[in-house]
């Protein structure tokens, strides 16, 4: 939303967690480097940000839709790596250097008619330890409504599933994981183990299938993580009821995750942050 009036603008943006930002509505030069600039860029400048804005100095926007960074710099691609939240260094972020190479697991990319914003990825299903979970072909399917779908999130932390997805994955892992004590849910996490005392335990690899047939196999630490000091560890995916699935952020640690905008292709490169 925003209005203008004698020459100044204001914007107002609500997000699905409820979080919104109002303020002054601009255009500024963005440089990058010895690499040129681009003028003109649309920008706000918030005055009032509610919600889980505490303490960001600001929100950069990638997604599909005209004011989006990426569609306001014309980009034909671009990629980031997202280092471990425990980690020193710093994440990193390319405009127009893709290179989707032969240890990447590439994807389809396709966009939703209704919402130009969101990235959909090409899923066709997920296993765990390396057997395919029986998760209906309809759950991650979009249809000509606009309506399902899973979509690539880097402002979304944990992955949310449609429960009758989530439920069979977690009983998956819950049916290979019997030598590891469970223990109470915490916040949105329904499974959860106590590993205190032990300096490591073996877990099933959890894995995306992509509808051309690739798989992206993620790290442990992508998806058993601590939620305390004491030695609790949950699974980290949540069900909704909502009929979009998101992959978010937790599980794109570590991976470069590349937009081929111009060839409607995504690709996965774990280890490849630098």
């Amino acid at each position: 939303m925003s209005s203008c009036r004698s020459g100044q603008c204001l914007y107002q943006v609500n997000y699905g967690d409820g979080s919104y930002t109002f303020g002054d509505f601009a255009t500024e030069s963005v440089s990058f480097g010895n690499s040129g600039s681009v003028k003109n860029v649309a920008l706000g400048c918030g005055h009032d940000n509610e919600g889980l804005f505490v303490g960001a100095a600001g929100l950069l926007g990638l997604g599909g839709g005209p004011l989006s960074l990426t569609n306001q710099l014309k980009a034909t691609s671009f990629s980031y790596c997202l280092v471990n939240r425990d980690s020193a260094g710093s994440s990193t972020l390319d405009f127009n250097s893709v290179q989707l190479g032969v240890d990447s697991v590439t994807a389809p990319l396709m966009k939703n008619r209704k919402i130009d914003t969101f990235y959909y990825v090409g899923l066709s299903g997920m296993s765990v330890g390396g057997q395919m979970v029986s998760i209906p072909e309809s759950a991650f399917r979009l249809d000509e409504s606009g309506n399902g779908g899973i979509i690539v999130d880097c402002g979304t932390a944990i992955t949310r599933l449609q429960t009758q997805a989530y439920n069979p994955l977690r009983d998956a892992f819950v049916r290979m994981t019997q030598n590891l004590k469970l223990t109470s849910a915490v916040a949105l996490f329904d499974t959860c183990y106590d590993l205190s005392g032990q300096a490591s335990v073996r877990v099933p690899t959890v894995s995306f299938h992509f509808a051309d047939g690739k798989s992206w196999n993620l790290p442990a630490a992508n998806y058993l993580i601590p939620v305390d000091s004491a030695g609790t560890y949950c699974f980290a995916f949540a069900p909704t009821t909502s009929s979009l699935s998101i992959i978010g952020n937790v599980q794109q640690q570590g991976t470069r995750v590349t937009f081929d905008l111009a060839n409607n292709r995504m690709g996965f490169s774990p280890n490849k942050c630098q």
